[in-house]
């Protein structure tokens, strides 16, 4: 289903195909022969988001941009099942496993595999041909891989990414944060309310 939000209409490439099951929310672009499957979620939340060519997101993978971190993702590249991609710039011809998750400000480089359950932290830069190995992360700028089992480590490579900060404008020494946080989000977001699906 094709929803206008914020004023902004998605537009489709009459050969690109999108599941009846599938959102696609507000300023998305989706190019030729692009193929989103049944459950995903490609939605703009006030940033926009761009698809190449021949990009194909599978079920249940969500795509979302925010008014700081906007989307583009580059041609044959392909989204796996449950993945998850915010705010990130994306070259050609990259392969995102099932689970992978790429948060904002990320750039993954053409011909990069994130494979399965892989993390590329926020404004992690991740250079063309890189593998995340299974179930790894990726993290700084110069990108560093790390295996889950180096939780201290992941942590020290990437000491200023104050993701309550940046992605929801939130102090994280706030002492009522998570409230603020879902305060100020929900605020946002309520934005959909007036959402008005698009008939075609």
């Amino acid at each position: 289903m094709l929803y206008e939000h914020l004023g902004s209409k998605p537009r489709v490439h009459d050969t690109a195909v999108v599941a009846p099951t599938a959102v696609i929310s507000g300023d998305v672009e989706i190019g030729p022969h692009c193929q989103v499957l049944h459950g995903a979620v490609v939605t703009a939340e006030g940033g926009p988001i761009t698809l190449g060519e021949h990009v194909i997101v599978m079920e249940n993978a969500l795509i979302r941009a925010t008014a700081a971190n906007a989307v583009h993702i580059g041609d044959h590249t392909l989204v796996g099942t449950l993945a998850s991609i915010a705010g990130a710039t994306v070259g050609e011809e990259v392969f995102f496993a099932s689970g992978a998750r790429v948060f904002n400000g990320a750039r993954v480089g053409a011909r990069c595999e994130v494979r399965v359950n892989a993390i590329v932290q926020r404004r992690a830069v991740v250079p063309e041909g890189t593998v995340v190995p299974i179930g790894w992360v990726a993290t700084g700028d110069p990108v560093q891989l790390f295996s889950p089992d180096r939780a201290d480590e992941i942590a020290a490579a990437q000491p200023e990414l104050d993701f309550p900060g940046h992605v929801f404008g939130v102090d994280r020494d706030t002492p009522d944060l998570m409230v603020q946080l879902t305060e100020r989000y929900g605020s946002s977001l309520a934005r959909h309310a007036d959402d008005r699906p698009v008939i075609e």
